[in-house]
């Protein structure tokens, strides 16, 4: 099944299937399983069922696949596709790769395997783990096996004996390419499961605990607390799943208007008829972001966009309100890893390598 759609902002939308997820066009934020990413345009991503998504702005266009034969991820290698561990793991599809191709390509279901084949491809030249292929099976195995059976309260102890005798040097493994250890990992997963079980479902906090694997529910609500800042409770009540407060809409939209002049919390609070801390908190507790990392986001987006469109950094720093050149220069740097004209130049490059 193929679909382009404009998604609704804010608005969740759960995965029920291997889905692929082609962002066209876009310079917001998206949201899944509770994190927060940025800069996906010309993005693919892959989600598996259980999982969500939500856009953070309303000019996305995004091509939705989903691919209805389960035969085609039966090779283990397409895992990697699926169980990102660190960071959402993305293919990039720039216009006139073999990728952006496939996925333009009239019939895609007939090239359902080709675009596995080819976003393989694209993600193992990207090894964002710097690992090989076996050492990338290895990894995930681990990960399925976490997947299989975090809800029947093992323990990171309990995962070192299934993983057998190769345990040891798996776990030196995961430590070195992922900086985790088996324990965090299934931490992590019983985290991300209890917030969805939490804000998706009328589950009590007993009901939740035990379903995630915890065997007390106080010690869970501790847990939980400890990690997130809230109660379950209080967690559910500030996700707004069925967006009752507009809130996130207001913010989002005073943000996209003003970050080119204002960078004072204290202006966005007025707007919003808060005060400062107010308005930290309820834009932490309910996008986990902080109300400085909007405005930054918003500037980084834009910023891109000029460069793209082939702005000069003087004129870039003028316009976004920075005192000097080199201050924008330091910024954008600061917060993507890199200067706005080497930015700039990999982006002609990039574009040429698919011409």
């Amino acid at each position: 099944m193929v679909q382009i759609f404009n998604p609704i902002l804010n608005k969740v939308h759960f995965i029920n299937q291997y889905t692929l997820l082609h962002i066209l066009s876009g310079t917001g934020s998206i949201q899944v399983d509770f994190n927060n990413y940025h800069n996906w345009e010309n993005k693919a991503i892959y989600l598996e069922k259980g999982q969500y998504i939500k856009f953070l702005s309303d000019d996305f266009s995004v091509q939705k696949i989903e691919f209805q034969n389960r035969e085609v991820f039966e090779n283990k290698e397409v895992r990697v596709l699926f169980k990102h561990l660190i960071s959402l793991g993305h293919i990039d599809a720039i216009q006139g790769s073999k990728l952006e191709m496939f996925l333009s390509a009239a019939n895609k279901e007939q090239d359902a395997k080709k675009i596995i084949e080819h976003s393989l491809d694209q993600w193992f030249l990207k090894n964002p783990f710097n690992a090989s292929r076996r050492e990338y099976q290895s990894i995930f195995d681990v990960k399925d096996l976490i997947d299989k059976t975090f809800p029947d309260q093992v323990t990171g102890k309990d995962l070192q004996s299934m993983v057998g005798e190769k345990g040891i040097g798996t776990s030196y493994l995961i430590k070195e390419k992922l900086g985790l250890t088996i324990k965090s990992m299934l931490e992590q997963k019983r985290l991300v499961e209890s917030k969805k079980k939490v804000v998706f479902s009328d589950c009590s906090v007993q009901e939740v605990c035990y379903d995630v694997g915890f065997k007390d529910p106080a010690y869970f609500t501790r847990v939980f607390k400890k990690r997130t800042g809230c109660t379950p409770i209080q967690f559910r009540e500030n996700f707004d799943f069925e967006r009752k407060d507009p809130f996130v809409e207001h913010i989002l939209e005073l943000v996209r208007a003003n970050h080119m002049n204002e960078r004072s919390l204290e202006f966005y609070a007025e707007k919003m008829n808060l005060s400062v801390k107010a308005l930290s908190k309820k834009t932490k507790d309910k996008m986990n972001e902080t109300m400085g990392g909007l405005i930054r986001n918003e500037l980084i987006c834009t910023s891109k966009k000029m460069l793209a469109d082939e702005w000069s950094v003087k004129e870039i720093s003028i316009q976004l309100g920075f005192e000097e050149p080199n201050h924008f220069s330091s910024f954008f740097k600061h917060y993507t890893g890199i200067n706005p004209t080497s930015f700039k130049t990999e982006k002609v490059q990039e574009m040429a390598s698919f011409l």
